[in-house]
């Protein structure tokens, strides 16, 4: 990342520090239906901003913005129900479905310190789980708020969050479990009063959800090498085929001879996961030494393959930062068409909907051999000769819950580890479970050491397995 850039998020992350301590601000649900139990009592405040939605007309899921009096907010999978089944105080609320979101289009007035949300199942739908994310530039970055929510039963509750003041605070919130449930939201208030702790515990009166939120702990993004240097590469001009680059998006192993990568390493969990655009600025990466060749997009051009990414444009969405980094040349690969639109496609889907079930996922990823099949024909090198097309693609996915002391739960055999190795050319299989190996396959064909931070024992025991397990 550009120092500006870096120096920019990095007081982003500053400024919402609380926020990622949600024992210091945790959502607080009572009652708020008219009618229903006592709700527990909160600060009483004046809001600076207070959207009921009750003027509002959006009656299908397409996605679209909606002109509200508080402004223009942005609609994904989700539309405004006035619905018996749709609970709400008034004659209005908003319904999410599948992973819907709710973002607004506007800065909020100064001074926010705490957000408040009104939420429902819809109808007697099952529970849904909700996120609060919010930006502090105008929408160009967004951190979550908190821990996860967990709403169930047709009884409107309130969840408070802390904000740290400070920038252009906007919100969006996300509907994170997918699947056939929905989601009512309604009164979503901003208010310059931080508000009154709350119990973290409903009444008695209000039933319990069934089952926890997800833990505040997944809003770390861990170290993208954690599972080691599977080549030992170093950042030293003297190994300029083995050159380490080290970015805060995924680290990699540049082979300079061959102008790709010879491995990229990337962790990925819903703290990657947002609402940015592809941003597809494919260029030269700014952080090679001078002396080494600068692949640019030119150099694929004609070639017959694609421009295929190592770490996938889908896992960095958090910002616009971290996914125009995905569009480095250093982080491509001449990859036969079929073999990234389809194959590799359906491998990265299935990697993020694994993180979708509430996982997560480091990855290792690479190439070997020379010679690859494209639209072309079968090249073995392009631009000249100055990139090698390789002749096997493959990728290591090691695959746990969401949690902590990874490389220990790792070793104690809590996670699932799926070793791919594919043909790079166009009679390649959309089925990639086909081309399961294991780990000691590829260390053997590539000569890395893929698991190298995990102990001996653990790291013979799951690198000698060939993944059986579900693929859809």
């Amino acid at each position: 990342m550009r120092l500006p850039a870096s120096l920019l998020f990095t007081g982003f992350l500053l400024a919402l520090a609380p926020l990622a301590c949600s024992q210091q601000t945790p959502e607080t649900p009572s009652s708020t239906r008219p009618g229903g139990p006592s709700a527990i009592p909160v600060q009483s405040a004046t809001p600076a901003l207070l959207e009921t939605f009750e003027t509002g007309s959006k009656g299908a899921y397409a996605e679209a913005d909606e002109i509200l009096p508080s402004g223009s907010w942005h609609f994904t999978d989700a539309m405004i129900g006035s619905a018996p089944t749709d609970h709400k105080n008034g004659t209005r609320a908003v319904r999410l479905r599948g992973r819907g979101r709710l973002r607004m289009n506007f800065d909020a007035p100064a001074g926010i310190k705490s957000v408040r949300i009104s939420s429902a199942t819809y109808g007697d739908d099952a529970p849904s789980t909700w996120e609060l994310w919010i930006s502090q530039d105008g929408g160009r970055q967004y951190q979550r708020a908190g821990a996860a929510v967990r709403t169930s039963g047709p009884r409107l509750t309130l969840s408070t969050f802390g904000v740290s003041p400070g920038g252009k605070l906007r919100l969006e919130i996300r509907k994170t479990d997918g699947g056939n449930t929905r989601l009512n939201l309604d009164d979503i208030a901003l208010l310059t009063a931080a508000g009154a702790a709350t119990p973290a515990v409903a009444p008695a009166s209000v039933p319990a959800p069934s089952s926890p939120a997800r833990t505040a702990v997944v809003v770390s993004r861990d170290d993208n090498m954690a599972l080691g240097n599977p080549s030992g590469a170093t950042s030293s001009l003297s190994t300029p085929n083995n050159y380490l680059l080290s970015k805060h998006q995924y680290a990699m192993s540049y082979n300079a001879g061959r102008g790709i990568p010879n491995w990229v390493s990337w962790h990925l969990n819903r703290a990657w996961m947002g609402s940015a655009p592809r941003q597809d600025d494919f260029r030269p990466d700014p952080a090679l030494p001078r002396g080494f060749y600068q692949v640019s997009t030119g150099s694929y051009l004609g070639s017959g393959f694609d421009r295929g990414h190592n770490c996938p444009s889908a896992d960095r969405t958090t910002d616009l930062d971290d996914n125009s980094a995905t569009f480095l040349m250093t982080n491509m690969i001449p990859q036969a068409a079929n073999n990234n639109q389809r194959t590799w496609s359906g491998l990265e889907e299935y990697g993020r909907r694994l993180v979708d079930a509430g996982n997560e996922v480091y990855i290792i990823m690479g190439n070997y051999g020379k010679g690859g099949t494209g639209l072309n024909g079968r090249a073995t090198t392009i631009d000249q000769g100055r990139i090698t097309v390789p002749a096997r693609i493959w990728k290591v996915l090691v695959v746990l819950p969401e949690g902590t002391n990874d490389l220990q739960r790792i070793a104690a055999g809590q996670a699932r580890v799926l070793a791919i190795d594919t043909p790079n050319d166009q009679s390649v299989s959309p089925d990639w479970s086909r081309y399961r190996v294991s780990v000691d396959a590829i260390e053997e064909a590539t000569g890395l050491d893929l698991l190298s931070n995990i102990p001996l024992e653990a790291q013979d025991r799951l690198e000698a397995r060939v993944d059986t397990g579900p693929t859809r």
